[in-house]
Formats: structure tokens, C-alpha cells, sequence
């Protein structure tokens, strides 16, 4: 079952949580070292836009890329899940997800709030809702047709039901909310023009066009 629903199923959510350098060889292109424990931050709401819409490149940047990424959709509110809790009873389905990064803003600033939340900086795809093992998917993206990024979700440094414990452990996960899980190595420039591509397998697929804002 797909859901197309544009409101993310329960309306927007009250949070977007994302999980940085979540794969080595991604961690290691930036020149950061691999988190001893998951590196969370938090990206706008305000920033979702959905399949085949624009994403519109900021004036106040000078380099905006790509992250392809597998999202997961929690279904129900949950809060301090331990060892013997299924977090898969939390989560209503996954979608892939584009964590469009302003990076020399990311940079310079530090933390990660403006460089991540610009309006149009989180495209979501259609939300996939059948059960399915989500250990070891395949995820690209291409830009142009061209792949820049692939790996598999094997490789994430934080599996899936590790990560729902941990972050319901620092916040309650709301019915709606996202957790963008992380991407592979290989993000790159995007310029106005460009058609980027997420592929996730047995999930789906989300285009956007880029353009410069107004």
C-alpha cells in the first residue's frame, strides 16, 4: 500500500528528526570522525515539500547539496523505548527523503539549523506502508541521471530500531513525525536546473527540479 497523502498521513509534523554522518564513508568525505554515539538534529517542518516540486536554491548560499535518504514515519507517539520494546510497532511506514544541505552555511554556523531548514530543503516522497525488512535496501540518488550517491542501509553506522529507541529516549516521537536515517558518501553541488533523484529499493522514488529562488 501507498499513501500519496500530502499532509504526511497525520498533518505536519512536529518535528523532523535527522541522524548526521550515519554512514562512515559519508563522515569521512566531510572530514568528520564517525559518531560514538547518533549525532541528532533537527530540520524546519516548514522545509517539506513533496514529489516533483521545486527545490529552490537560496541566495544566501553558495553550495547546496544533495543527501539522499531512507525516512521513517511514526505511526503512534512513543517515549523512552527500551531493549524488549518492537520500535516497529511505532512506525506507520518509510519514504525516501532528500536532506538538502546549504553546506558552506552548515560550515560556517557550526550547527545545523539554518543550512538544513530553508524552504523546499526536505522533499519526501510517497510513503510507503507494507511491512518490509528495511536492513538492507539499496539507496541512490542521481542528479542529471548521473549517480553521485549509493550504498546500502546496511551500512548505516545506527540501525533503524536502534535509532527510534535512542531518540524516543531524548524526546517524545510524535504520530507524524520523520527521522531521516542518514546518507551514503557522494553528495554534491546542485545548480539551478539540475533534476535530482532519490531511489530507495522496494520503497519508491522522489524527483524535484532545482531552481534558483526568487
Amino acid at each position: 500500500m501507498r499513501v500519496s497523502d500530502k499532509n504526511l498521513i497525520y498533518g505536519t509534523p512536529s518535528k523532523i528528526v535527522c541522524v548526521g554522518r550515519n554512514y562512515a564513508d559519508h563522515a569521512k568525505e566531510l572530514g568528520n570522525e564517525v559518531p560514538k554515539e547518533p549525532l541528532l538534529f533537527l530540520k524546519a517542518p516548514s522545509a517539506i515539500i513533496f514529489d516533483n516540486e521545486e527545490i529552490k536554491l537560496p541566495k544566501q548560499s553558495q553550495k547546496v547539496e544533495h543527501e539522499g535518504e531512507l525516512a521513517v514515519i511514526i505511526g503512534k507517539d512513543c517515549k523512552n523505548l527500551m531493549s524488549d520494546n518492537d520500535p516497529f510497532e511505532y512506525v506507520y511506514g518509510y519514504a525516501c527523503l532528500n536532506d538538502v544541505t546549504a553546506r558552506d552555511l552548515q560550515r560556517r554556523d557550526i550547527q545545523f539549523t539554518r543550512a538544513k531548514s530553508f524552504d523546499t530543503f526536505c522533499p519526501i516522497g510517497i510513503v510507503f506502508t507494507d511491512k518490509i525488512d528495511v536492513s538492507d535496501l539499496e539507496i541512490t540518488t542521481k542528479v542529471n541521471g548521473e549517480i553521485k550517491q549509493k550504498g546500502r542501509t546496511s551500512q548505516m553506522i545506527f540501525d533503524i530500531p536502534f535509532l527510534i529507541r535512542y531518540i524516543s529516549n531524548q524526546m517524545t516521537l510524535k504520530q507524524g513525525d520523520v527521522i531521516a536515517t542518514g546518507t551514503p558518501s557522494g553528495v554534491s553541488k546542485l545548480k539551478d536546473g539540475d533534476v535530482c533523484k532519490v531511489e530507495i529499493e522496494n520503497i519508491g522514488s522522489l524527483t524535484n527540479k532545482v531552481v534558483n529562488a526568487n
